[in-house]
This record gives structure tokens, C-alpha cells and sequence, in this order.
């Protein structure tokens, strides 16, 4: 009797692990937080937009970008945060106030979209010296340059700043996990890079998972660099963040003694996903930083409630 009851037990389990499995298998092809070439087009087309995706080669990578709008005032650079891609910062690349004041550009981070879907790069100096391609080579990025990092691509886009001071002129961050150890860690995060585990976890998982395990390490390296950065920030976050601590404001304020101006926006009852909840105070504060960094190149002030004119 206890060998039969075994046995079914066993059966159980096996057939369970099976269906978690395929489950897993079956997320990997149908939830990858990305679109690709002709599904981004077609949602660009029909809100009469016509963005351009390219691809270039960064240390052994490819790497896929979206670039749009013509204005010469200025320049946005958008870095997704993990799991995600590009496709993440949609709505803002195809909002017309936006596209009236500045040349956009999107990037799939390296190991997320269509940049080699789960061949992580968990050095951030690495990730910012493939990016920042974009600006000095691939276009010649006009100035002002705002970059706009949300979670994990805050401290992509402090790196930039850091490494590449002649290439930004603002920061906006977004939820940033910028302090050491003052984020998020969850139970599973070290058994899924064990062999056993780690081959069928989907993709997208796998990546923002080894990010993850060196996301502290990585921080740390980045400690005695923050006193390069000398360029106004602004810091945005949910007050209920669950996933960066918002200790990681004071962080900011520590850290960031030579910036010209830290601004920090604290939202009442929003948690880690405010990009999309909102993208209102997200914009806004891309266009305070696009003001300020207008007047210091010396962009003629625009009258409040003003836009640019001209086709984006």
C-alpha cells in the first residue's frame, strides 16, 4: 500500500514538473516583452508616425535601435529597465509635444528585445559604452542630450553621464536602483542561475536574472565615479515602490554633489511601474529638463504652453 501511494505520489510530482515545464516554455515564446521590426512599424503607421530601425555592431553584439523625429533643437535617448525593450517607451516616442521638441531615440539593452534575447551583459560600463553609440556615432546626437533611464536603465544612464560627460547634458530617473543593495532581491533569483533550473526559464528572464545577481557588484564598482557627473537630474519615484527601495533618493542626494541641480519627485500611492501610470509627470519632467538644458546652450526660451513648430 505505502509502495503504491509512493508511486502515484512520484507520478504526481513528475507529471507536475512537466506541465511547469512546458508552461514555461510555452511564456517563453508568448510573453517576451518585446515587438519586433514590422509589428513596431505597423503601430508607428497608424498614429502616422514613421520611426527608423536600424541595427549596429558594439563588442561581438548586435543591436537594435529606434530612432525618430528630425528636430535639431535637441536629443532624447530612452534605456529600458529589465525584463523589457525598447517597445517599452512607445508612447513617449510617438507623443507629439515630445516629437516637437527633440530627435528620439530607443534602444533594445543588450540581452533584452532584438539584442540577442538572453545573452545578458551585466557589466554596466560595458552596457553604457554600447549605447552611447548611438549619440557619437551613428548620428551625431544634437545637444541638448537628455537620457531618460527608467529602473535598471537608471544606472545605465548615470554611466553614461560618468564615462561620456561630453555626450549628456541632463538626466531624468526613473525608479532608479542606484545604491548598492537597495533594491529588491527575491528568493529565486540565485537558484535560477543553477544549470539544473537555468536552462528552462524564459528568455527574457534569464537575462534581467543575471543582471540581477551582478547588479550589486556592479554598483559598487561604480562608487568612487558618481563625483563625474555635472549635469542636472532629476529623480522620479513611486513612494509605495516595491521593487527599488526609495532610499535610493537619499542615495541621489549623497551622491550627487557635483550636479548643478537635483530635483527629486516623490509620487503618493504609485509603486515601481510609474512610467505607465504616470507618463504625465514623466513627461513633464523630461520637458523641465529640456528647458534647462536648452538655456544653457542657449535655446531661445518658448512661451509657456508653447511647442515647436515644424514636422517632427
Amino acid at each position: 500500500m505505502v509502495a503504491r501511494i509512493g508511486r502515484i505520489l512520484l507520478r504526481i510530482v513528475v507529471g507536475l514538473l512537466i506541465f511547469i515545464v512546458i508552461l514555461l516554455l510555452v511564456f517563453d515564446r508568448l510573453v517576451q516583452f518585446r515587438m519586433d521590426d514590422k509589428e513596431l512599424f505597423s503601430w508607428f503607421h497608424e498614429r502616422h508616425l514613421d520611426p527608423r530601425i536600424d541595427y549596429y555592431q558594439a563588442k561581438g553584439r548586435r543591436i537594435r535601435y529606434l530612432a525618430i523625429g528630425d528636430r535639431p533643437d535637441a536629443t532624447i535617448l530612452f534605456i529600458h529597465g529589465a525584463p523589457s525593450s525598447l517597445s517599452y517607451w512607445k508612447d513617449y516616442l510617438a507623443d507629439s509635444l515630445l516629437l516637437s521638441r527633440a530627435t528620439m531615440y530607443a534602444v533594445d539593452r543588450p540581452g533584452y528585445g532584438y539584442s540577442g534575447l538572453a545573452n545578458a551583459m551585466p557589466d554596466i560600463g560595458d552596457q553604457a559604452d554600447v549605447i552611447r553609440l548611438i549619440l557619437d556615432s551613428l548620428h551625431r546626437a544634437n545637444h541638448p542630450v537628455i537620457v531618460v533611464g527608467v529602473s535598471y536603465g537608471g544606472p545605465i544612464a548615470c554611466r553614461l553621464a560618468m564615462d561620456y560627460p561630453e555626450l549628456v547634458d541632463g538626466l531624468v530617473l526613473v525608479a532608479p536602483p542606484i545604491g548598492p543593495g537597495l533594491e529588491k532581491i527575491f528568493w529565486f533569483t540565485y537558484p535560477v542561475e543553477t544549470p539544473a533550473v537555468h536552462w528552462f526559464v524564459p528568455r527574457m528572464l534569464k537575462t534581467a536574472n543575471e543582471e540581477k545577481v551582478h547588479h550589486r557588484a556592479e554598483l559598487t564598482k561604480m562608487l568612487p565615479l558618481w563625483g563625474r557627473i555635472h549635469v542636472p537630474v532629476i529623480y522620479v519615484q513611486g513612494e509605495q515602490d516595491g521593487l527599488v527601495d526609495t532610499t535610493n533618493a537619499g542615495f541621489a542626494r549623497q551622491h550627487l554633489l557635483n550636479a548643478p541641480s537635483l530635483t527629486i519627485r516623490m509620487i503618493p500611492g504609485r509603486g515601481h511601474l510609474i512610467a505607465f501610470a504616470e507618463k504625465d509627470r514623466i513627461e513633464k519632467a523630461i520637458l523641465d529638463m529640456l528647458d534647462t538644458t536648452e538655456a544653457k546652450h542657449g535655446v531661445p526660451a518658448r512661451p509657456a504652453g508653447s511647442v515647436a513648430t515644424g514636422h517632427p
